[in-house]
């Protein structure tokens, strides 16, 4: 499985922007997906998980009712919706897949097996 995390960018405090990854293979249907961030300095973090078909989500306290989680299995593609984004948001964000048939959310970055290149993601004040 390849993972292809797109969308992020420069946005100022308060904007929005969507992130994307792209998964190969044919598998990804089974597979709950992730996405976390790493500031510079900082640990890798959790932020939103889906399950494999999309009825559970689960989010980091610091971007709940602000970030969204989905995923278009046909299209192999699972999203991240950020609004009111603010400074403390600024990080590379990577997105994560599970092995095929965990198809379960988790919270701990131990559990995803495959990840993405991460894309950037800046917020000015």
């Amino acid at each position: 499985v390849q993972l292809q995390a797109s969308g992020g960018g420069l946005v100022q405090a308060g904007g929005s922007l969507r992130l994307s990854c792209a998964a190969s293979g044919r598998a990804f249907s089974t597979s709950a997906m992730g996405w976390f961030r790493q500031a510079p300095g900082e640990e890798r973090e959790f932020v939103a998980t889906i399950s494999s078909r999309g009825l559970y989500t689960s989010y980091a306290d610091s971007v709940k009712d602000r970030f969204t989680i989905s995923r278009e299995n046909a299209k192999n593609t699972v999203y991240l919706q950020m609004n009111r984004l603010k400074p403390e948001d600024t990080a590379l964000y990577f997105c994560a897949s599970r092995r095929p048939s965990f198809g379960e959310i988790h919270r701990d970055a131990g559990q995803y097996f495959y990840w993405g290149q991460g894309t950037q993601v800046t917020v000015s004040s």
